[in-house]
């Protein structure tokens, strides 16, 4: 069995204009006479490779913590894109992969509303993309509602260059950080 790591490595990731980077500081190391080697991390709970919950644009949207790991873990088709996912693509992509509920875009991609509406009106449970927010970056506002709205987690900012287009089981559980709009998660795809 061929397991793909699609995580981003978090201190290098790549990080969305305007949040902070993620910070390692190391607390005590043993070269230095302690007992263990102990660090803390501050992040922005967008970093990386990380999952969207409704709560990220809807104050009554469920956060990370109440969102069904069924969502996170299951049968996902690796679609490949370049440029602006329209409906036509949406459709096509939902047509190619028998109407799988989670979807995850390769390739320097961004969904168009029209292709959010596609999506979110077919019951997409995941949507996953290489950069770090689904929609356009300079207004990415209209696509998260439109997705985020119909409950479609997002997962972003995840790494398929090595991934083949085709059928493989998601693994993308986030951190379960209480009452937050995102979090960071270990997103793994295993052939089947």
């Amino acid at each position: 069995m061929k397991i793909y790591d699609i995580t981003q490595e978090l201190f290098s990731c790549e990080v969305f204009p305007g949040d902070p980077k993620p910070e390692k500081k190391i607390i005590t190391t043993i070269a230095e006479n302690g007992i263990c080697n102990l660090s803390t991390t501050f992040l922005c709970n967008h970093n990386g490779t990380h999952i969207d919950a409704p709560f990220h644009f809807f104050d009554n949207g469920k956060a990370i913590d109440q969102i069904s790991l069924d969502k996170l873990v299951g049968y996902c088709y690796v679609a490949e894109i370049q440029g602006i996912v329209t409906a036509k693509d949406a459709i096509t992509i939902l047509e190619e992969s028998n109407n799988c509920k989670k979807i995850l875009i390769k390739g320097d991609a961004t969904v168009s509303l029209e292709a959010a509406e596609v999506f979110a009106n077919a019951g997409t449970e995941l949507i996953g993309n290489e950069s770090q927010t689904v929609g356009p970056k300079d207004s990415p506002l209209a696509v998260h509602r439109v997705l985020l709205g119909a409950e479609t987690v997002l997962l972003e900012g995840i790494r398929l260059s090595n991934v083949p287009k085709g059928r493989y089981f998601l693994f993308a559980a986030p951190l379960n950080l209480a009452g937050c709009d995102g979090a960071p998660c270990r997103a793994i795809l295993t052939e089947i």
